[in-house]
């Protein structure tokens, strides 16, 4: 490690890392873009508070991750150990711990998930034809609306 850049170490705890960044590195998100738009919506927080993606994280704080799909549980992790670089799953996985109740909520969705009816089962006919679609944008063009 040098003096001029102390986070050369993938797992140095005196560093500084975004948190945009760690979530990225951390593999929790594909991109770091995507990352961002998470942390913008209000979906992470750290340390029971609403975050922002210059956050810098420190080892101990405690994130949580809102998921985008209502069924899917909120996953909590304790951050311990800082990197701003994106490594293979193994070493991704030692910059976090899940808390077991997170562990424990993802197994019960898990679990559930064969029990939860398919939305697409709820569609009996498939997609519209050709016919069909023609059928609606006519509808839609001559049909009355209350806002007009």
């Amino acid at each position: 490690m040098t003096a001029a850049n102390p986070r050369s170490s993938p797992h140095d705890p005196r560093g500084r890392v975004r948190l945009d960044k760690w979530l990225w590195a951390a593999r929790f998100y594909k991109t770091r873009g995507l990352a961002a738009e998470v942390i913008d919506k209000g979906r992470v927080h750290v340390n029971g508070q609403s975050a922002k993606c210059s956050r810098e994280l420190h080892v101990g704080d405690r994130i949580e991750l809102r998921p985008e799909l209502r069924g899917e549980p909120t996953r909590e992790v304790c951050v311990t150990a800082l990197s701003d670089r994106r490594g293979p799953a193994s070493v991704a996985r030692t910059l976090y711990a899940e808390t077991p109740q997170s562990i424990a909520a993802r197994e019960a969705a898990i679990r559930a998930r064969p029990y939860v009816a398919d939305p697409a089962l709820s569609i009996e006919q498939g997609r519209p034809t050709k016919r069909n679609r023609r059928e609606l944008i006519a509808w839609q063009r001559w049909g009355a609306s209350i806002d007009e």
